[in-house]
Order: C-alpha cells, then structure tokens, then sequence
C-alpha cells in the first residue's frame, strides 16, 4: 500500500511539474535582432519550440508549424525588422511598443488589438479552416457515428474559436480554395500559402504497382472520428481483399480503441501499426508497400499528412475539406459516405499499372513543386511584401481622400 501511494504522490508531483513547466513556456517571450540596425519590431504570435532549441539539435518534424514558425521569424528578420515571439496561448503579454506588424494564429490579436498602435498591420496567419466551420464539422461527424454505431465518442479536436481574422487587416491561409472559404465571411483580403514538408522522396516510378495496387494507407495525427478513421473501418469491413494500413496515434484515444478493437486489431485486412516517424525506414516500407492515402478528414486547413503522402508517391483519395489540390492524380471526397469512399478506393485499385505510375509520380512532382520549405519561404515573403505594398498604398489614398474607408 505504501508502495501505491508513494507512485501517486510520484505521479502527482510529476504532473504538477509538467503544469509549472507548461505554464512557463506559455508565457515566455522571445527577443530576436536582425543583423543589420533595425528598421522596426514585429511581434509573432504562433510555437515557440524552434526558437529553443540548443545548438545543433534538430527542429522537431511531427507538425511544420515548428519550422514555419522559425521561418516567418526569419523572414522579417531578413526584412530588418526586431521580432518577438510568445506562444499563441500566451494569456498575459501586453505590447508595450509599436509593431509594424502582428502575425497572429489564434487568440492574442483579439485580446491586445486596442494596445497596438494604429499603423501596425495585423495579419491572420491560418493554419486551420475557420475554427466555428471546425468544430461543426467534427460535431457532425461525431452525430453520424452515433447514429451509424450506437456509440458516442468524445471530440478531440474542438478549439476554441476565435475572432482573430475580424481583428486583422488580412489573413494569409494555409489550404486551398476550401480553406479560404471559410473566412470568406470577414471580407478581408486573403493571401494562400503552400504548407511546407520536412521531408522529400525519391520518385515512385520504380514501384511495383500490381503488388500494391489493393493496399491502401491512412495516415494521421490525433483526431481520429476527425479524421475519417472510423468511416474507412467500416468501409474495409466490406472489402476484405483490400488492406488498410494505420498510421497514427490510435492507442492515445481509449475511447475510440474500446468501440473499434475488433476492427483495429481482430480484422486480417486491416493492419495498425500505431504512431510512425516519417523519417523511419518503417515508414518508407510502408509508403512503398501502399498504392494510395485515404483521407477523409472533415476539416483542415491544408493537410500536413496529405502534403507527406504525395511526397511519397501515394495516390490521394481525400475529402474536398483536406485543403489538398489533387487535380488528375487523384479523387477528391465531396461526401465522404461509407459508398463513395469504397467506390474510389475499388476504382483506383482496377486502374491500368501505366496509368497508376503516372498518377503516382504526377503527385510526386505537384509535391516538389508546391509544398516545400524552400516554396513555403518564397511565396510567404513575397505575400508579406505584397501586403505591404498595398497596405502602403490603402494609407496613402486614405490620406489624399479622408472619405476612404
């Protein structure tokens, strides 16, 4: 009994550390000068991990918003700008100087826009779909399980929503044409922005696509009803020659574990493999073992995961909400039904092999073209200069013509 109680007390301790810890870091502040005298300061509200790191210790590749935070940092810097970085969450930060700009990503700008100077140019950096559109879409998919299954899960991936791009003077946008829609609504001027990868591939036209042609991946991080993992258990249920590899963080969400064991663990067409890095050589023997992704996520602002797979080669069949273009090498999901994801799935498959190599290798290059680190820094700093220009531009004509508005 003695034993027990000290591992609780142990435990309790430990938790509470982790608290003290957390709750330091969200409220730390992080100074950076530009190697040239400064022009200016801009404050970045978005994770703060990159910019701690100690000397010569990777930046973690589990999300891009560890290097994308790094890199808008670094953009400014290189502009001649001061940069201050808090954590999104950060509940206390004040500004106390003027900043020409603020990049906001959640709910910083709302809370501190009246202490900003009037000149500053507020700008919306989204990351996700409009956070209400979010949460709704989870909601839905979360009621048509129960209805479906009997069964109710709790949401994993509900956000606080914020009122972030009504602050701002303009948002730019991780995602596509989907993304954008979503704030649409705030009649603030939108500026898309090609989510980065961590990591590249080497081309696909060497895979052996008869072997792979039933074999399917469905790769993700937490969120998994979110997701669409629930659906495409039900969908292989039905096709039990077809094989379902998972990719993700399953055993972290009991609830979702205990309602689909069997399927997860008891089915012989559906493998889990649980969370994989994707640098490991078990991750490329599993993008090499697999035709294509499924990926019928109900809300993203542009998928990360997806962006990974068609740097893999893989043939995406994903929902029209993953933020992802997939043009002629893959099938966008409009309903995301049980039917329409077995019917894409069992299309793909039947495919020719000429025609499934250049579908493949037609995702590899739209990868390398569109969504890497090297794109992701090009087009932000171009944005940037663009907003201010036309920033320049509204204040100059506002100035010439008081009745601007």
């Amino acid at each position: 009994m003695q034993s027990n109680l000290s591992k609780r007390v142990q435990n309790a301790v430990t938790v509470l550390v982790s608290k003290i810890q957390n709750q330091r870091k969200r409220r730390m502040a992080i100074a950076l000068k530009p190697k040239q005298p400064a022009k200016g300061n801009v404050l970045l509200s978005y994770v703060l991990e990159a910019f701690l790191l100690k000397a010569g210790q990777p930046i973690p590749i589990s999300h891009t918003h560890y290097w994308e935070s790094l890199q808008i940092a670094k953009t400014f810097l290189e502009m001649g700008y001061c940069v201050d970085v808090i954590r999104f969450d950060n509940d206390i930060f004040i500004p106390q100087k003027d900043y020409a700009f603020f990049i906001e990503t959640r709910w910083n700008l709302q809370r501190s826009a009246s202490y900003l100077n009037k000149d500053c140019i507020k700008i919306f950096h989204a990351d996700t779909a409009h956070l209400l559109f979010h949460n709704a879409a989870e909601a839905k998919r979360l009621l048509d399980l129960q209805q479906r299954r009997g069964i109710t899960l709790i949401p994993r991936r509900y956000e606080l929503p914020n009122k972030a791009i009504e602050y701002a003077d303009c948002a730019t946008v991780l995602g596509n044409e989907f993304t954008l829609s979503t704030y649409k609504y705030a009649q603030k001027p939108l500026y898309p922005i090609p989510i980065s990868s961590p990591l590249v591939y080497p081309c696909p036209r060497d895979k052996d696509f008869e072997v792979c042609r039933k074999h399917f991946l469905w790769f993700s991080s937490g969120g998994l009803v979110h997701k669409g993992l629930d659906l495409l258990l039900d969908v292989f249920l039905q096709i039990p020659d077809y094989h379902l590899t998972i990719c993700g963080p399953v055993n972290k969400e009991e609830d979702f574990v205990q309602a689909f064991y069997k399927e997860l663990y008891q089915t012989p067409n559906i493998h889990t493999v649980g969370w994989v890095n994707i640098d490991s050589d078990q991750f490329r023997e599993i993008i090499n073992s697999c035709i294509g992704l499924v990926y019928p996520s109900c809300s993203e602002g542009q998928s990360g995961a997806v962006v990974t797979c068609l740097h893999a080669g893989l043939i995406p069949i994903v929902s029209y909400e993953s933020g992802v273009d997939v043009h002629d090498f893959g099938v966008i999901l409009r309903e995301c039904s049980i039917a329409e994801i077995k019917d894409a799935i069992i299309k793909i498959s039947h495919l020719p092999i000429a025609q499934l190599r250049q579908m493949a290798i037609k995702a590899w290059e739209y990868a390398r073209a569109n969504h890497t680190r090297d794109r992701f820094a090009k087009v932000y700093k171009e944005t940037i200069h663009q907003i201010q220009k036309n920033h320049s531009q509204k204040t100059t004509l506002a100035v010439s013509n008081p009745v601007f508005k």
